[in-house]
């Protein structure tokens, strides 16, 4: 059974990141046109689940399952769309996910989301420690519910993607 596990920030993210992010540049290549370091292990500072987050911006969504096989064999299981219509989405780790990878086709709304959240919080160390501090006590309160982890967050993250919006408008 998976656990509810916000840690402290790693230093260590980033380079997690990095490793991940030439591995899928050498599969997607000229399919890609940028990869990006999202979620809360994007953010220095941030509690967050040891989860790294990777953003692929593709110029066509339909030709990303052509790379399913390739994606096997560096460990990452195919979920097609899981829940959001345009994306693809991949889970490496298994029951114990070490690394999610988002992917989104040029133009999507969901890439703007994605980074204007991950920027707000960068930017705004108050709601950073009250993010985090949310999500340890989801964490400590639900460790074997992720469900009840995720719906505890929820209006706080909808709330700030609100503002984070209109922040990265004005910047």
């Amino acid at each position: 059974m998976r656990r509810v596990q916000v840690n402290l920030y790693d230093e260590t993210w980033p380079l997690r990141y990095e490793a991940e992010r030439k591995k899928l540049e050498r599969i997607f290549q000229s399919e890609v046109i940028d990869i990006f370091h999202i979620g809360s292990t994007s953010v220095a500072g941030l509690k967050a689940k040891p989860v790294i987050d990777i953003m692929l911006i593709v110029k066509d969504i339909e030709r990303v399952d052509q790379r399913n096989q390739q994606m096997r064999m560096i460990n990452y299981e195919p979920k097609g769309e899981h829940g959001m219509i345009g994306r693809r989405f991949f889970q490496k780790g298994g029951n114990q996910r070490t690394h999610h990878v988002h992917v989104f086709e040029q133009g999507d709304s969901n890439v703007t989301r994605h980074l204007a959240f991950r920027d707000y919080l960068c930017s705004h160390s108050e709601v950073r420690k009250e993010y985090g501090n949310l999500k340890h006590r989801l964490a400590m309160q639900f460790p074997n519910d992720f469900d009840s982890y995720i719906e505890g967050k929820s209006q706080f993250v909808s709330e700030i993607e609100k503002k984070a919006m209109k922040w990265c408008e004005s910047h």
